[in-house]
């Protein structure tokens, strides 16, 4: 009678499979419904980001519908000598407007270049000394710190600029104009310098451990390493760093709207007073009537950039690939 008791006691086989399989049944569904909700608010994102790029370039290109040609080619000026001279000119208001991109697109080249190389020798350092140099502890200090600047608003390092900055640079270097392309440069410089310094580290600390291994085994000291092999095998990682940030730069409103002078003309000296198509864009846009042709004209300016931005960031994007696919082979 015992053994008889004992084996009615006992759990069935296929009980015992389904008491075991729920737990991991709810698991995967749960899985799955996670899944979907990450997928589903993907698809929301890329459908809003798809929505608001396709309502501003249909408003950049009605502007070809709807102003003039000729208000955005050069227009023909006499000088005192009563020579004609070519004048390209961002002049919206008056009884002749003028649409000419050419002063908006040089401005902004002016503080985005001068910026990009500013923050890429300080990034740059930076990094490689958070990824290489520094000990643990004051890669745990230093690094929070430079994210940190990163948060700062870009209202707060425009008003330095404008106020303290600008002084500063025209004492030192005695610019005709306080506020100019420079000045705006160096502003800049401070909100991309943590995004090249934190990708470079990243890039950085992304290179095998075998391949620093080598180098001292055939004899290369620290320095030797890094700068032969470690920055090498991480280029596309520190290039992706240097457009991401351009990207950046370009893409700046507040500190270049306070401190570059807002001046718009056609120059290629950085000391010079400059406005940028982001600049023209925050100052304009909110006092135009909807549909006019100068609200046409911004959504111009706007597609323009949004397009320079995208091909800095697709290059960017291109480099970070082809790093990953090197280091995984």
């Amino acid at each position: 009678m015992q053994p008889d008791a004992e084996m009615s006691v006992a759990p069935r086989p296929a009980e015992a499979t389904r008491r075991a399989g729920s737990p991991r049944r709810r698991g995967r569904l749960g899985e799955r419904l996670i899944e979907l909700f990450l997928r589903v608010n993907g698809f929301i994102a890329i459908a809003a980001i798809s929505l608001i790029f396709i309502f501003l370039f249909k408003e950049g290109i009605q502007a070809f519908r709807t102003i003039p040609a000729a208000h955005f080619v050069q227009s023909t000026e006499l000088d005192f000598d009563d020579m004609p001279q070519t004048v390209r000119l961002w002049q919206p208001v008056g009884q002749n407007p003028k649409y000419s991109l050419v002063p908006l697109v040089l401005g902004s080249l002016l503080v985005a270049l001068p910026a990009t190389l500013i923050a890429t020798f300080f990034g740059v350092v930076c990094g490689v000394y958070l990824a290489e140099v520094s000990g643990k502890r004051t890669r745990e200090v230093v690094k929070p710190a430079i994210e940190l600047l990163a948060g700062v608003p870009s209202v707060v390092i425009g008003f330095f600029c404008l106020a303290t900055l600008a002084t500063l640079v025209q004492d030192a270097l005695g610019t005709t104009f306080r506020l100019n392309a420079m000045v705006g440069a160096l502003g800049v410089s401070f909100v991309i310098v943590p995004v090249i310094a934190t990708m470079t580290d990243d890039a950085l600390r992304a290179v095998p451990g075998f391949l620093r291994e080598g180098a001292h085994a055939l004899g290369a000291n620290r320095w030797e390493t890094i700068t032969r092999v470690v920055i090498p095998a991480g280029a596309s990682g520190l290039v992706a760093a240097v457009l991401l940030g351009m990207g950046r730069a370009l893409g700046e409103t507040m500190i270049v709207l306070m401190a570059t002078g807002n001046a718009a003309q056609v120059t290629l000296n950085p000391f010079t007073s400059v406005r940028t198509m982001t600049a023209t864009i925050a100052a304009e846009l909110g006092a135009v009537p909807q549909g006019g042709e100068q609200y046409r004209a911004l959504f111009l300016v706007g597609s323009l950039l949004f397009t320079m931005t995208f091909l800095v960031n697709l290059v960017a994007e291109v480099s970070v690939a082809r790093m990953r696919k090197r280091l995984a082979l």
